[in-house]
């Protein structure tokens, strides 16, 4: 038997336990963590130093991109240093910690995936009230909201979780500290309650959920009515995949949150690795390749960047 005041430590899910895959699984994920690194750095880099790039969709875009690169590097280091030296503790302190950021994190992605959805309604909707629906004063106010929520979110969900008393181990069935799976460790009858603001949770986020789908519903009536074609492309190009990752994003976070507690499914550790690992990688390829404005900006960046580099050695020789 536990109880909360005796756990100086949480035991993590460990991928396996075989040596040779714990160092696969190590360097799979330090590849995964490089990559929605460097992807993230630039796009952050590339929309703050370019002044074409000053606009609602980017600026929204450069948040989204702090918010992968935080969630990111909140959870899969910590597995990454598990697997090379072959352990699965992490503290008590770091659990409560790692739990805060990523709630935080996730949450204040997902508004912020909202307030996206709509700022491409009214770029194709609403094109001639854009700039006055979407002024700068207006854009830092709702992506300081979307922060705001999550951090309020992140911080009532924490309090309330790690306030129930813990009887059922310190062991984790997950690779990273998450709310259901804290909730498996409290007492009986205990965890009701915040079981009651997941379900509040939820609902306010399957209404966010709501909105985003008739925003996309408006907008493909309306890009469906445009009458070029390179303009429909274009039009869905930046939407499609912007809907692509807010249905992977939400289906696979109901499940694991929504999942009956006692019901434990082999797909459970592939779930979290698809809402954890998964979108902060791949979003700055989807969001990069579909953009044609960002990604020249990348690539005279990159140029800037190499000739300045060649002509280093010439200046110090000199």
């Amino acid at each position: 038997m536990f109880n909360s005041s005796s756990i100086t430590q949480f035991l993590l899910l460990a991928f396996t336990d075989t040596r040779e895959l714990q160092l696969l699984h190590f360097w799979l994920f330090l590849g995964i963590y490089l990559a929605a690194f460097l992807g993230n750095s630039l796009i952050i880099t590339t929309v703050a130093c370019d002044q074409h790039l000053h606009t609602p969709m980017y600026f929204f875009l450069l948040n989204l991109s702090l918010l992968d690169l935080g969630s990111i590097s909140t959870t899969v280091p910590k597995s990454m240093a598990n697997s090379l030296w072959d352990t699965r503790a992490i503290s008590y302190t770091g659990c409560v910690a790692q739990l805060f950021l990523f709630t935080f994190l996730v949450v204040a992605e997902y508004c912020l995936l909202t307030v996206m959805s709509y700022d491409r309604y009214v770029a194709i909707c609403k094109p001639l009230h854009y700039r006055t629906l979407l002024g700068s004063r207006t854009c830092v106010h709702m992506a300081a909201a979307a922060w705001a929520t999550g951090f309020l979110h992140a911080l009532l969900h924490t309090a309330n979780t790690f306030s129930l008393p813990l009887c059922n181990g310190n062991a984790l069935d997950q690779f990273f500290c998450e709310i259901p799976q804290i909730l498996k460790l409290s007492c009986s009858d205990a965890y009701l309650r915040e079981d009651g603001f997941i379900v509040v949770s939820v609902c306010l986020a399957f209404g966010c959920f709501v909105f985003i789908v008739l925003s996309y519903v408006q907008i493909f009536r309306a890009v469906l009515r445009i009458p070029s074609e390179q303009g429909r492309h274009k039009a869905f190009s930046t939407c499609l995949p912007h809907l692509a990752v807010v249905s992977l994003f939400v289906s696979t976070i109901m499940f694991a949150y929504l999942k009956p507690r006692s019901i434990s499914f082999s797909l459970d550790l592939v779930v979290s690795v698809l809402y954890s690992v998964v979108p902060p990688a791949v979003n700055p390829l989807i969001y990069s390749m579909r953009t044609q404005e960002l990604k020249d900006s990348i690539r005279k960046g990159i140029s800037w960047v190499s000739v300045n580099t060649e002509k280093l050695p010439i200046t110090l020789h000199k």
